[in-house]
């Protein structure tokens, strides 16, 4: 397998992806273009979700009451993480751990100079140092490739499609708009169907990402076995340990920490369609099939 072709091509759907919902967005700004007030509210959503950009590490690490830890006080996680840096051409990312019992992990910061990577104790528990390098390893490619980014570019797009319903809404409310080209029919039709149609681009953006990371990751440890090991281990362990976390958070980590989805992303239908993580049976056999290829090349940018 040509890890190169295929990161470049997962790069080109999440491109892809933004696009889609970028022009949905400007399609359903040109139909009703003349309604008062719209610009407004998309100005507002766009403004709000850069805020939640800038401030989004501090909080998801507060969310999770992550800690930063010095390296005398955990010093195999800081040796992982600054070799791990270092391959990956980026500053050395904080050390976080929260108390959560869960085995799970994220990367955060809205760029590799302002990064951060939290554990929980029960991962340090669980895995092997082999698996928890192919973790941390999956976390650096997040920041290597920006995609915090990434997602609240998606993030943007889908919250200012949510504030263009919204006003829709409100407007119908009061009556409507007389010169609105969509008509009553259209109208309704937009505010129920535009913001589900965002927010499964938006989901499917957050799906391919995870695959991106998941093959950088096996990149840059050199290996894609232990990660693959790692995502099984921690399928099993989630199911049995569920963890309470913000929704708006739980993208940021490895595998979906939430207990409604604790199977981590197995069946299909609408479920899969909203779901922020890919099949997990699908992230370890990508993974397992670059383990056949003959070598794996380190790059740094």
């Amino acid at each position: 397998m040509n890890l190169a072709s295929y990161k470049a091509g997962n790069n080109v759907k999440t491109f892809l992806l933004v696009a889609a919902l970028t022009g949905l967005l400007l399609a359903i700004g040109f139909v009703i273009g003349g309604t008062g007030g719209i610009l407004t509210f998309a100005v507002i959503a766009v403004v709000f979700n850069f805020a939640m950009y800038w401030f989004s590490g501090k909080m998801a690490l507060k969310m999770s009451r992550a800690v930063e830890v010095s390296e005398a006080e955990a010093p195999e996680l800081h040796r992982m993480i600054a070799t791990l840096a270092e391959r990956a051409g980026v500053p050395k990312p904080g050390v976080y751990v929260t108390p959560a019992e869960q085995p799970n992990a994220f990367a955060t910061g809205r760029n590799p100079k302002h990064a951060a990577i939290a554990v929980t104790q029960g991962i340090q528990r669980t895995l092997s140092a082999r698996e928890l390098e192919g973790v941390i390893a999956h976390e650096m490619a997040h920041i290597k490739n920006r995609d915090i980014l990434i997602a609240s570019i998606a993030a943007m797009v889908a919250g200012a499609i949510s504030a263009i319903a919204n006003f829709l809404q409100f407007s119908l409310f009061f009556g409507g708009d007389d010169e609105n080209p969509l008509g009553i029919i259209g109208t309704i039709a937009t505010i129920i169907l535009a913001p589900i149609a965002a927010l499964i681009i938006q989901m499917a953006v957050s799906r391919q990402r995870e695959y991106v990371a998941d093959a950088t990751g096996a990149e840059l440890l050199g290996d894609p076995n232990p990660l693959a090991d790692a995502l099984e281990s921690l399928t099993r362990t989630s199911e049995a340990i569920p963890m309470r976390v913000n929704p708006s958070a739980a993208p940021l980590f490895i595998v979906n920490p939430l207990a409604a989805h604790a199977r981590g992303g197995r069946g299909g239908g609408m479920g899969k369609l909203f779901s922020t993580h890919p099949p997990m049976e699908e992230r370890v056999a990508r993974l397992r099939r670059m383990a056949g290829a003959s070598s794996l090349q380190i790059q740094t940018f």
